[in-house]
Parts: structure tokens; sequence; C-alpha cells
């Protein structure tokens, strides 16, 4: 049987990290539960659950999300339309007992090629918060997942929060998933995309990231650059072609689907998800304001 620590304070818990050698930290347990079914629970345990790490909060150039912030608690926040791709997902992730407890830091450790919430936070540019006894730093989501259950994150670490730059005013985001069923199911592709608008009807800057086509999910350089500039409608699914995935996305042959159809799933869900936003942003830059007091 392992030792377990419940510390009610950010300085005890690095302490502990620091001090008392590797530790598995337990946040929300969604997936450190499953995966100890039928044995004795024999790990070293820093059970983080009591710590100041949630909320979601509005800090100058940024807004920052707590480690431990469920993703039920990020669906029911009041956030602008930039954060839907992000609430998509969070209702993607298990049922409604999973994502009461499960965390949005939880997710991105476990790190799991398949993870919902990992595309959405790519394409806006998250960074991840790490603090260790040490200090703190900052490491961008893009380089904290580096491939199939790993991360950057150091055994006296603990992930504190994810700060998501703020963008350009009007700023919209997408998320598709594709599974084998509707619900509680592990994606076979998941495809994020976020635009900002330049203020004149174009494409100030696109990021589109794909899941579960590659250890990691990936950003797609080379369709972001094409993007820019472009007129905001939904022509814009025209753009995505198979050699911007090709150039990014190594998808593998599984149980849930094929390389093949992966990437052939991937390019039809990038293409949905530009042809919607584009749509939806054209539609409400040609919309006039409400009259004050208006439905």
């Amino acid at each position: 049987m392992g030792s377990y620590l419940r510390p009610t304070e950010l300085n005890e818990a690095l302490r502990a990290l620091g001090a008392q050698g590797p530790r598995t930290i337990l946040a929300g347990g969604t997936d450190f539960y499953p995966a100890r079914v039928g044995r004795a629970i024999d790990d070293d345990i820093l059970d983080i659950t009591a710590l100041p790490l949630r909320g979601i909060e509005s800090a100058g150039d940024h807004w920052r999300i707590g480690a431990l912030t469920t993703w039920s608690q990020l669906a029911a926040a009041p956030l602008p339309p930039y954060f839907d791709a992000l609430k998509a997902a969070a209702r993607e992730v298990g049922g409604v007992q999973i994502q009461n407890a499960g965390t949005l830091a939880g997710n991105l450790c476990n790190a799991s090629p398949a993870a919902d919430g990992v595309p959405p936070l790519l394409a806006m540019d998250a960074e991840i918060e790490l603090a260790s006894a040490a200090g703190e730093r900052r490491v961008p989501l893009a380089q904290f997942v580096t491939g199939n259950r790993k991360t950057a994150r150091r055994a006296d670490e603990l992930v504190t929060a994810i700060r998501v730059p703020k963008p350009a005013a009007g700023t919209q985001s997408a998320f598709l998933k594709l599974g084998a069923r509707r619900y509680l199911v592990i994606s076979i592709v998941m495809v994020a995309a976020t635009i900002e608008p330049d203020g004149r009807g174009q494409i100030l800057r696109a990021r589109v990231a794909v899941g579960a086509c590659s250890p990691a999910a990936q950003r797609l350089g080379a369709l972001e650059s094409a993007l820019g500039g472009l007129p905001i409608d939904a022509r814009l699914a025209t753009v995505a072609c198979a050699e911007h995935l090709a150039q990014t996305l190594t998808p593998i042959d599984d149980v849930r689907g094929s390389a093949h159809y992966r990437n052939d799933a991937a390019l039809t869900l990038v293409r949905r998800a530009l042809a919607g936003l584009g749509a939806q942003m054209a539609t409400n830059a040609d919309r006039p304001p409400n009259p004050k007091g208006a439905p």
C-alpha cells in the first residue's frame, strides 16, 4: 500500500513533490481509477482536490483556467464565443458524471491522442502554467503534450492553470468529433478551428487542430497560412486539401478506424468546421445590431 497525501495549500503540495520523490497526482480520478480496476492501489498518491485551483478568470490579456476546473464548470461558465469549441468538447467528455469530476488539466496531463480538450486548446494558443518548489514556468500546449501519454511536466511539478490569450474582437471557434456512436465514445477524429477577423471581413489569423490522428494532436500550419487574408464565409471549406493534412498527421490503423479512413474523415471534418464557422461569422457580421431592449 502506497502513501496518501491530501494537502490544502499549494506550497505544501509542491514541497511534497520536491522532497518526497515522484508521486501519482490525483484530481478527478476519471482515468486513474478505471486503469486500476481489479488490483490494489499501491501508488504514492498526491490528492490535489483540496487545493484552491478552480475557476475561470479574466486576467489582463488572457483568461486563466484553474487546473481543477471541471468540464461541467467550464460548460456552464459565461464565456465569449471564442470558447464555443472548448465548451463543445466539454460536452463530449464522457457522461455527466465524468464531466462533473474530470478536470481540464487532468485531460491534458493524461495526454491521450484522443483527449477531447487538446485540439480546442491548441487552436486557442493555450499555455500550461506549471509550479514547483523552485518556481513557476509556462509551456505552450503544443510543447507540453509531447506524445502518447507523455508530457513535459517534471516529476516535481504540478500543473496549476491553463492560460488562454485573448484574441481579436469577434473571434469564434468550432469543434467537431467523429466516433462510432454519438455519445460516450473515444474519438476517431477531432477537429477544432478558430478564426480571428481583421474587422474588414477577412481572416487575420486562423488556427486549425486535429486530434486522434497522431501521437499528440497537431496544428495544421500549412492550412492556417493558406487561410490568412481570405474573406470569411462558407467558401473557406474549399481551401483545405489532403496535402495540408498529410504534411502533419500520422494516423494509425486501430479498432476504431484505419489510417486511410481517419485521413478522409479528418479532411471532411476540417472542411465542415471551416464552412460552418465561416458562414456563421459572415452572418453575424451582416446582421444589424438589435435596438436597445429588443429580444
